[in-house]
């Protein structure tokens, strides 16, 4: 090992044998020369070569004493306590690694670690974005979507076909982008960028074929029975085709309910990682670490990762670790709220280093976990909890943790020399000796309770088409002319069904007919597709921003309307209006699994 006089307790001299070559005394003027000499000696020296200026930073802020080399010897000894240093695996390590530091700047953030300086100073929580998506905004439930959201102070983005139209109606302050569903080219990944959640109010046009009035009262009152025609895309293009290509660009942003797996081995599924060592080697140490795959060795008797080795002390050592080489492309897991691991626990401390910089030698967004001796558990690491951590210390100047940019993962298992985590705090855990941490998975996760993350207004009849033994004569235009308007309830029920296919938290709103009538009637929700009646866009409006935070509301679908009858018009008095609903006392009767496909009835639901 190669002593520098950070530590006054230090000896002042030190023999370096290297295998192969005779004994060159060496003073300390000499001492860079006799460093560069032994690094351009090794099977690695092609590689060194480049670097080898870079270690006079480090040797010319250090005092080296004598050194000479031995032959015949297969490993460098320090002189105190004649312990072996692997120059081997020293040089392993370094270029297991996509991008090796010089070795002056890895010792020089090896040796930062032993730093136990102490701050009390709060660590600011991480954030990060949560736009709200609006798709169709510039639509009868769409603008009124938008307009509660803003009422709200909520982050609002929109997607809109036509910019001039939504300008006039919005403003020239709403956050908007032009795209078209039916077209995936015109779906940028950059509109998405910070969405967590989606109300989607999309749908085929459809209008009187002799047109409507100027003021538009047969789109508006959805009362009086005019013959109808699509106008514009098909029902297959938009209500499937369309939503097909609006959750393929949303699946990165808005998560999915069982997470993103990033390694591991869960069902079917598998991932892995280039794992490599990082132990205390590099800077002298003896402790050492690998990491395989355990075959049978998870708590179903499948297969699971393995990191275990062997802490020792010695030579001022005292940690070992695993970290992956970078990630080609960075993970994005911005739709998430943290990493959750399911490992084996053996009782002691440990810690997750998440990297979102390609650099070696850079903050790490760190996290530090307990486990239970031989007990599986899951272990959830919020994001909003890492902590930025350089050379054992807390950068409270650091940038925000960054989940959509991740590009590395170290599992470290530090047992340190000086006992300390970071900040001078210590590892209350803290043993030499050897340990394993079986690691069935780390994937990302959606933090409990799950609330609905896409929310699409679709429409009350879509299973009834086909449904045996039904009056049609009692059932909406679109139920009775669904093969003469493209199928459209076929393809708005294809479209339901992609959606909880997904895997993304949900909530499917039918309404039945919509109205231009104001919100405040009594409700009634149910499941089944069974129902007939009216319903204001406004009140369909509320309920998919009440949805948007409610955990009752998740993977439901259900249809709603008023109990008002269409042969009155409903009305409010403006001086006295009725008072805001508690939505989740509809959402909590709801149901899962029940879409109207099934043969079973199920009561309605008045509020």
């Amino acid at each position: 090992m190669v002593y520098c006089c950070c530590s006054n307790k230090l000896p002042s001299t030190a023999i370096i044998n290297f295998q192969g070559y005779s004994s060159l005394p060496i003073g300390r003027s000499h001492s860079n020369k006799a460093l560069h000499y032994l690094l351009l000696s090794s099977s690695h020296s092609p590689h060194f070569l480049p670097l080898s200026d870079k270690l006079q930073t480090l040797s010319s802020g250090c005092k080296f004493a004598s050194l000479s080399l031995r032959s015949n010897k297969k490993s460098i000894y320090a002189e105190t306590g004649r312990q072996g240093w692997d120059v081997g695996k020293f040089l392993k390590t370094v270029y297991f690694f996509n991008a090796p530091p010089s070795p002056a700047k890895l010792f020089e953030f090896l040796v930062g670690k032993l730093s136990n300086s102490t701050s009390n100073e709060p660590v600011k929580e991480m954030a990060t974005s949560d736009i709200i998506l609006v798709v169709g905004a510039t639509g009868g439930v769409g603008r009124r979507v938008v307009d509660v959201l803003r009422r709200k102070g909520l982050p609002v983005r929109i997607l809109v076909r036509n910019k001039e139209k939504a300008r006039k109606m919005f403003g020239p302050d709403i956050d908007l982008v032009v795209g078209d569903i039916t077209k995936e080219s015109t779906l940028v990944p950059e509109y998405f960028k910070g969405v967590k959640k989606v109300i989607n109010a999309v749908s085929v046009i459809v209008g009187p074929k002799e047109g409507d009035t100027p003021d538009r009262q047969k789109y508006s009152q959805g009362i009086k029975f005019f013959e109808p025609e699509i106008k514009g895309d098909s029902p297959e293009m938009v209500e499937y085709n369309g939503m097909k290509n609006l959750i393929n660009s949303l699946e990165k942003g808005v998560g999915h309910r069982n997470g993103k797996l990033i390694f591991g081995f869960q069902d079917s599924i598998s991932k892995e990682l280039a794992w490599g060592e990082l132990d205390d080697v590099v800077m002298g140490g003896v402790s050492e670490s690998k990491f395989l795959i355990d075959h049978c060795g998870n708590e179903y008797g499948g297969p699971t990762g393995l990191f275990k080795g062997v802490v020792s002390t010695k030579n001022n050592g005292g940690f070992t670790s695993i970290r992956t080489r970078n990630f080609s492309i960075p993970e994005d897991l911005s739709a998430y709220d943290g990493l959750e691991l399911r490992i084996k626990g053996d009782g002691r401390r440990y810690k997750l280093i998440v990297r979102i910089s390609p650099e070696w030698d850079t903050v790490g967004y760190t996290a530090i976990f307990d486990t239970v001796k031989d007990q599986w558990q899951s272990i959830q690491l919020p994001f909003s909890s890492l902590r930025p951590i350089f050379r054992a210390k807390t950068v409270f100047e650091a940038p925000p943790f960054d989940p959509s940019t991740i590009v590395s993962l170290q599992a470290g298992f530090y047992l340190m020399y000086s006992k300390f985590e970071f900040d001078g705090k210590l590892n209350p855990t803290f043993e030499e000796g050897p340990f394993d941490l079986p690691i069935s998975t780390i994937k990302s996760y959606l933090k409990d309770p799950i609330t609905p993350r896409f929310v699409h207004v679709g429409s009350a009849g879509v299973t009834r088409p086909d449904r045996p033994g039904l009056d049609l004569s009692k059932q909406p235009p679109a139920v009775r002319l669904n093969k003469e308007l493209d199928y459209i309830l076929t393809f708005k029920l294809k479209g339901e069904d992609l959606i909880r296919e997904s895997g993304i938290p949900y909530t499917i709103v039918r309404p039945c007919a919509l109205t231009e009538e104001p919100a405040g009637a009594d409700l009634i929700f149910e499941q089944g597709d069974n129902i007939t009646g009216k319903i204001s866009r406004e009140e369909v409006a509320r309920i998919c921003v009440a949805a948007l935070e409610s955990p009752y509301a998740c993977d439901k679908t259900f249809e709603v309307k008023s109990v008002i009858p269409f042969s009155e018009p409903f009305t409010v008095d403006p001086e006295n209006p009725p008072p805001e609903k508690d939505y989740d006392i509809c959402f909590k009767t709801l149901k899962d699994g029940i879409t109207g496909k099934e043969v079973a009835y199920q009561s309605p639901v008045s509020v």
